[in-house]
């Protein structure tokens, strides 16, 4: 993983670096989870990811299996920047 000025690099199940906009850090649930915006798909779907901490102090970014969690993150997401982007449900 490698981060820049807001640009987060993930490497995918392909072992393909994919570029993403961090958007927001959003605490649920005493959790904490990041939105990503793919930088260069044109399909505008956000990414949520659970971080987590490892033993060294690192940040990993792990994928969300539950969709009342997903819900409920996106839920919060929307709220936030509601004035600032529109939304497809």
């Amino acid at each position: 993983m490698e981060e820049q000025e807001g640009i987060i690099t993930l490497t995918n199940e392909n072992g393909e670096e994919v570029e993403y906009q961090l958007i927001d850090s959003i605490t649920y649930e005493n959790a904490e989870y990041v939105v990503l915006l793919p930088v260069d798909e044109e399909d505008c779907e956000v990414v949520i990811l659970a971080v987590e901490a490892d033993d060294d102090e690192m940040e990993n970014y792990v994928v969300v299996d539950d969709e009342e969690i997903l819900e409920g993150v996106y839920a919060i997401f929307k709220e936030r920047f509601a004035d600032e982007l529109d939304f497809e449900d």
